[in-house]
């Protein structure tokens, strides 16, 4: 599991692995942990040929399934992109989709970068916000884990 960090004050938040945001299982286990800010650093864009047909249905998936995670489990959410062109000799390479953005606790986009050029994104959030949420939407609470034990297997026959 990804390291865990806090302030002292039973703050904490968890970078997890880039593979792992694409997984439910992964932003619950580690809000379940106490983190209040989950933390995706990513490198994901375009092979070149492929943006005009699938650009913006992949970027709209993958900025969905990370709002998606501050919404069922009440939590802020930030991700890091790459921004730029990646060519290595003799290959088309991948151009990075950027966007890097913060979402509050309910899955709205707080702060947004831009496309092409590289930015620092600071953005005030209210760690109280978590407990209201979490109160307010008690996803974590009222789970229905007695018909979850299926997901511990690869596939259910």
């Amino acid at each position: 599991m990804s390291p865990r960090f806090s302030n002292g004050a039973q703050r904490a938040f968890i970078i997890t692995p880039q593979r792992d945001q694409w997984f439910p299982e992964a932003a619950r286990l580690t809000s379940m942990r106490g983190a209040q800010i989950l933390f995706y650093p990513t490198a994901i864009g375009w092979h070149p040929s492929e943006r005009e047909k699938y650009g913006e249905a992949h970027h709209s998936s993958w900025e969905t399934i990370q709002r998606a995670h501050a919404v069922a489990n009440g939590c802020y959410v930030a991700v890091t992109n790459r921004v730029g062109h990646e060519q290595p000799i003799g290959g088309d390479g991948i151009k990075f989709w950027g966007q890097s953005f913060i979402t509050n606790t309910s899955g709205q986009i707080i702060a947004k970068a831009g496309v092409e050029e590289e930015q620092i994104l600071v953005h005030e959030i209210d760690l109280a916000t978590v407990d209201v949420t979490r109160t307010h939407w008690p996803f974590l609470r009222d789970r229905r884990i007695d018909a979850y034990g299926d997901l511990t297997k690869r596939l259910v026959d």
